[in-house]
Order: structure tokens, then sequence, then C-alpha cells
């Protein structure tokens, strides 16, 4: 299998990086193709531009967006790492969605509504805040994310929602036995969800 693990931090020694970077080899280490896009790093432009709307005359992917639909093709399927800013994904992946995801490769139009066009792929979701786990599971806030973005997105896409992993208490002097066991709980998941997997030859 081939996996897009998909990093939308600003800076890559945080605790969302050294997530991203273990999930990948999680999925390395488990014979499979694992591409880490960091967002950040690569520079990722996530304003929607007028001349790439779908209604526009001219319409066109940019060429950043030809580049990461191409990195994508191939994916079975897309791991989102990302912090809660405003109990919501932030600004960059937002626009990443909008961008990549959108007309002519996530789906395309079919009558009143859309047609999917990433059938038989999975999503999977790992994010992290600030305020306690057990906090944010009591307000709701990550299952209205889960109903508002992931469901949303998948839906629109056709991508299967495999799970939305949430890290709790991720502070600035968080301890190194807190940072090492949420990094098992990524490697389980990674294993959990993929280690029955054909490897990819």
């Amino acid at each position: 299998m081939r996996h897009a693990v998909i990093l939308a931090h600003p800076d890559p020694a945080s605790l969302n990086g050294q997530i991203a970077r273990t999930f990948a080899q999680a999925l390395t280490d488990l014979g499979q193709v694992a591409d880490l896009r960091d967002l950040y790093a690569m520079d990722f432009d996530p304003r929607l531009k007028a001349s790439e709307l779908p209604w526009s005359p001219s319409s066109r992917p940019g060429d950043d967006v030809v580049v990461e639909r191409a990195a994508l093709a191939e994916t079975t399927s897309l791991v989102f790492v990302y912090p809660l800013w405003f109990n919501a994904p932030p600004a960059m992946l937002k626009g990443y969605v909008e961008r990549v995801l959108g007309m002519g490769f996530g789906y395309e139009s079919a009558g009143p509504g859309v047609r999917p066009l990433l059938a038989g792929r999975s999503l999977v979701s790992i994010s992290t805040s600030g305020a306690p786990g057990e906090w944010v599971d009591q307000t709701g806030a990550v299952e209205r994310l889960r109903i508002a973005f992931d469901e949303h997105v998948a839906a629109v896409c056709g991508l299967a929602v495999l799970e939305h992993l949430h890290l709790g208490g991720v502070t600035p002097g968080i301890r190194p036995d807190a940072v090492e066991r949420m990094l098992g709980e990524v490697k389980a998941l990674a294993k959990r969800l993929f280690g029955a997997s054909p490897a990819v030859g």
C-alpha cells in the first residue's frame, strides 16, 4: 500500500512533526510506502486562486496543485497530522483540501450534486491540542470536528474514514515519557490499521 502522510504544523521539531515521522516510519517498517508531505516545509500556498475556481472560464489547477495531485495519484490512504487551533484544523490543511482535493481530483460535478473520485481509499486523522484530551472529548470538540471535517471531506471525495486519534495535553513543557507514550499510540495505530495489508512491491 501507498500512504500520504500530510503534516500541517509550522515547526518540524514539534510533536506533530514527530508524530508524522513516526507514523510514516511505522508504515515503512510494515513493508509499505509512506510519502511524508510537510506542507510548511514545502511552502505550500493554501490560498485558492480565482483561476482555480471551477466555474472560471479558464479554470486550471496551479502548478503546485498539479504536483500534489500527482503525488497522491497512487496512494491508498491519506493521513492528516495537525494541531487543533480554535478547535479546527489549521488554515494550511483546510487550504490544501480545498485546492488539492477539489473539483477534478477529489470529486466531479454530477447533476445537482457531485461524484466522488477517490473511492477505495481511506482517511486517517491524528490531531493534537494543548487542552487535555478528556476536556476536548467532554466539550464535544473532537466529535464535531470528525463530523464537519473528516466525514464531510470523506463523503465528498469517496474516502473511508478509518480513525481519528486525538492526543491532548500537548504543551511546551510536556514530559518526555508522555511524548513516548503518545508516539507509542501512533505506532500501534499504524500497525492496527495497516499491519495486515500487503506490502507494495
